[in-house]
């Protein structure tokens, strides 16, 4: 079947989950069909030349987009094609899709991260209507959005939340019934999904995974790496999810863990992590910023933690340090979608005192640190790998060709 995958996010190496998740489909994706990649994503921004390599590995043709402009050195130019494209979006982007589907009989249209690019979904369907297409999700969106709404105090910015997320469970209601399938990483965005279609057979699992053969090297630990040590790795931005997650760790969890292993050190890793919590001021707390990659960090942590109070869609958090072999501490919504058990691969806490008491066992139990990771090794490796994908991949494309 010959299938052209597009996407907003591409980055290589991948440099947090939403780029993860967009890697390990291309590479599913390969295995199980012709295919064809239009990055929306500008080459400088994708990684350059050496990244655009690695996507023609996984490609029989790799292309950009038009709104995939590269911006011109002279700063003037700039500005104006910045101008540009805030007055017409992706205009564009959809006739160059269609002309080049027509032109290659493409069969299918896989959007990654379908949920935020309903437009150009609708534009497309619009001039080729017995095209079949894909809506990949990595989260209900919507979910996302709202669960900010109770760690939100300022009426203001509540308002915003409540808007767009409304606006957003109207584009997921909207998707559902225009898409030939809407894929779901867990059974429980899936049920959420099927609620809003018509037809519930077209929601399906297209999970979150990892590509375990990137996690089998030993990773040497960092120059005057710290133990014991905590370690917390995501994408960060004012007063988001992985702000006010960190944030809860450093002003409630933190102080009663030092209370019994007061040497504790906290790394903090991650894009955008140095210029949100910039105002931290503690010598026992590292924030990295974006790093090339997070694993010798990881690799060498006494804990990992998913502290997370909102979000949707699954932890590749957890995913990663299962790999590695690293316990984890995380909340109930941390490990959403996951089907992890308290105390038998994880453990899961939701006040301070649980979170922090998860910590010091960990850390202090050798013996239970080993047996967490070890069995939630087992899980990961069972049903989250690059070839567990490839055959969710496999059967949504074989309803998509008897339909």
């Amino acid at each position: 079947m010959k299938v052209l995958f597009t996407t907003p996010i591409l980055e290589h190496p991948a440099a947090g989950g939403p780029q993860l998740r967009i890697e390990n489909s291309i590479k599913a994706l390969s295995r199980v069909s012709e295919l064809y990649v239009v990055s929306r994503i500008s080459r400088h921004y994708i990684g350059g030349v050496e990244a655009e390599r690695f996507y023609r590995k996984y490609s029989k043709e790799f292309m950009y987009a038009p709104s995939a402009v590269e911006f011109h050195n002279n700063r003037y130019i700039r500005l104006m094609q910045r101008a540009y494209r805030k007055l017409f979006g992706n205009k564009g982007d959809a006739q160059f899709i269609v002309d080049f589907i027509r032109k290659n009989d493409i069969d299918a249209i896989w959007f990654g991260y379908g949920n935020i690019s309903f437009p150009l979904i609708k534009e497309i369907k619009q001039i080729m209507p017995d095209l079949k297409l894909v809506c990949d999700t990595d989260s209900v969106w919507s979910r996302f959005v709202l669960r900010e709404l109770p760690y939100e105090s300022d009426p203001t910015r509540k308002a915003e939340i409540e808007k767009a997320g409304r606006e957003k469970e109207q584009e997921e209601k909207e998707w559902v019934n225009l898409c030939e399938v809407t894929t779901a990483v867990s059974e429980i965005d899936a049920d959420y999904y099927r609620g809003l279609a018509i037809d519930p057979s077209r929601i399906r699992i297209f999970s979150n995974v990892i590509d375990l053969n990137s996690y089998k090297a030993t990773q040497v630990p960092p120059a005057e790496f710290k133990k014991p040590c905590m370690y917390l790795a995501g994408s960060f931005g004012p007063k988001s999810a992985m702000d006010k997650a960190a944030r809860w760790v450093i002003e409630h969890v933190l102080p009663i863990v030092r209370k019994s292993i007061p040497n504790i050190h906290f790394y903090i890793v991650g894009r955008g992590s140095k210029e949100t919590l910039g105002d931290v001021k503690d010598p026992d707390i590292t924030i990295t910023g974006k790093l090339p990659s997070v694993l010798p960090y990881l690799f060498n942590a006494d804990v990992a933690l998913v502290p997370l109070k909102f979000e949707s869609g699954t932890r590749f958090k957890i995913m990663e340090a299962g790999t590695c072999g690293i316990p984890i501490v995380s909340t109930t919504l941390g490990a959403e979608g996951i089907p992890v058990t308290d105390g038998q691969d994880i453990i899961i806490a939701d006040t301070p005192e649980e979170f922090a008491s998860g910590i010091i066992k960990i850390i202090q139990n050798k013996e239970l640190g080993e047996k967490l990771a070890q069995e939630c090794m087992n899980l990961i490796q069972e049903r989250y790998s690059v070839e567990s994908l490839a055959q969710e991949a496999k059967e949504i494309l074989g309803y998509l060709e008897v339909l």
